[in-house]
């Protein structure tokens, strides 16, 4: 038995929305999600869609906005963890990379990105401040684990840009599936490195 379709009186909450439309990117990959499809999961019609989030472009940037509160309630959970720092990066760096290819927030934080010059100022402000969450949280991490000792003391700021520019340049390869570069390798390899420039006594090669 097929399920009603809501009126648009009674629209699902703006989150069932979103939390459809990453289920949907999941599934059929970002080409395929159409704001027919959506209305049609969520029994709205694409014209109502487009009333609340205006154009496709704001949906997709409303998405990664909303799976980026996700995973900043996860961080901050790992991040506070009563651990050493050097295991509290590790939980930082495994949920920076993506689960494999076609990760659905990778897909829509790539697309966006890539879309970023003709999106304007404004939605480029609210990428770049994903950006930052994740670069604070790092530069804290980084500070910590200086004055505890359990790691070297560097310029966290410079450091923490040099450590997300490999974590971004990594994980680019794993959400396009390029060969030699699955999760597993990519992991070991950001692991080694972290070791070579911040564990004290370690040679740096």
């Amino acid at each position: 038995m097929s399920t009603p379709r809501r009126s648009n009186s009674a629209a699902p909450p703006r989150e069932t929305v979103l939390a459809a439309a990453m289920a949907a990117i999941a599934e059929h990959g970002l080409a395929k999600l159409t704001m027919a499809g959506l209305g049609r999961t969520v029994g709205m019609s694409s014209g109502h869609l487009l009333y609340y989030f205006r154009s496709k472009d704001e949906l997709l940037l409303r998405t990664l906005e909303w799976s980026e509160e996700q995973l900043g309630v996860e961080r901050r959970s790992a991040l506070a963890r009563q651990v050493p720092v050097r295991d509290r990066l590790d939980a930082f760096v495994e949920l920076y990379v993506p689960s494999g290819p076609r990760d659905p927030h990778w897909s829509l934080w790539l697309e966006l990105w890539n879309r970023a010059h003709d999106l304007g100022d404004d939605a480029r402000g609210r990428l770049l401040d994903i950006e930052l969450s994740w670069h604070r949280d790092l530069v804290a991490l980084l500070v910590e684990g200086a004055s505890r000792g359990e790691l070297r003391a560097v310029d966290a700021d410079r450091c923490a840009v040099r450590v997300r520019a490999l974590l971004d340049g990594f994980s680019t390869h794993v959400a396009m599936g390029l060969p030699g570069s699955d999760r597993p390798q990519v992991l070991a390899h950001i692991g080694e490195f972290l070791d070579e420039a911040l564990l004290p006594g370690t040679q740096r090669t």
